[in-house]
C-alpha cells in the first residue's frame, strides 16, 4: 500500500510541475508576449500602401559606394533594421519626402536602425552633394548607385521612390512604392515593431 501512495504522491507532484510551468523556469509575462505577436501596424504612403512581404526574402547582394567612392556592401548593415530608400535628385516625390526620411533618421537612426538611402543619379556625389546641402540634409549618409544595380536588385513597377523596410537578419519585411511621411507616428511604429 505504501508503494502506490508514493507513486500517487510522484504523479501528483510531476503533473503540479507541467502545470504550473516547470521547475523553477521563467515564463515571459503576458505584455511581452502580446508585443511578439502583435500584427504589423498599417501604414500608408501619400498614393499606396506599405505592402508586406509575406516570405520574408533576404536580402539580395547588392554593392554601393559611400560619399568617398568606397564600396559599401549590404551585408555589412546586418544585424540593423534598415530603411532602404531609393530615389534621385530629377525625382519630384524623392525630392519631397527626403526631408522625413532626414528627420527620421536623426530621431530613430543608431545602432538598431539606418536609413539607407540610395542615390541612382548617374552624376553621383556632383549632383547629390548639392542637393543635400540646398535641402539641408544632415542626418543622412550619402550613398550612391551609379550604375544603377540597385533598380535591378529590387525591380520597380511604380517608378521611384522605392523604400525597402528590412529587418535585422537582412530579410524583407515590406515595400512601399512613391513617397511617405516617413518620420510621421504611423511609419514609427512599423519601425519599431519591426525592431522589436
Amino acid at each position: 500500500m505504501a508503494i502506490f501512495r508514493r507513486i500517487a504522491t510522484i504523479v501528483a507532484v510531476g503533473t503540479a510541475i507541467l502545470v504550473t510551468g516547470g521547475c523553477g523556469e521563467k515564463t515571459e509575462n503576458s505584455a511581452a508576449t502580446a508585443a511578439k505577436q502583435a500584427p504589423m501596424p498599417l501604414f500608408q504612403g501619400e498614393a499606396r500602401p506599405f505592402v508586406a512581404s509575406p516570405d520574408r526574402p533576404p536580402l539580395p547582394a547588392l554593392s554601393i559606394t559611400d560619399k568617398d567612392g568606397q564600396p559599401v556592401d549590404l551585408a555589412a548593415f546586418k544585424g540593423k533594421a534598415l530603411l532602404i530608400n531609393l530615389w534621385a535628385t530629377w525625382c519630384a516625390p524623392c525630392i519631397r519626402e527626403m526631408p522625413a526620411l532626414d528627420r527620421l533618421q536623426a530621431d530613430m537612426g543608431g545602432d538598431r536602425f539606418q536609413v539607407l538611402a540610395i542615390s541612382v543619379d548617374r552624376g553621383g556625389l556632383n549632383e547629390v552633394g548639392p542637393f543635400f546641402e540646398k535641402a539641408g540634409i544632415k542626418s543622412l549618409p550619402i550613398y550612391l548607385d551609379q550604375k544603377m544595380t540597385s533598380m535591378k536588385a529590387f525591380p520597380l513597377k511604380e517608378g521611384l521612390p522605392l523604400s525597402i523596410l528590412v529587418d535585422a537578419e537582412g530579410r524583407e519585411v515590406g515595400r512601399l512604392a512613391g513617397a511617405a511621411h516617413w518620420d510621421g507616428a504611423e511609419a514609427k511604429a512599423l519601425i519599431g515593431w519591426v525592431m522589436r
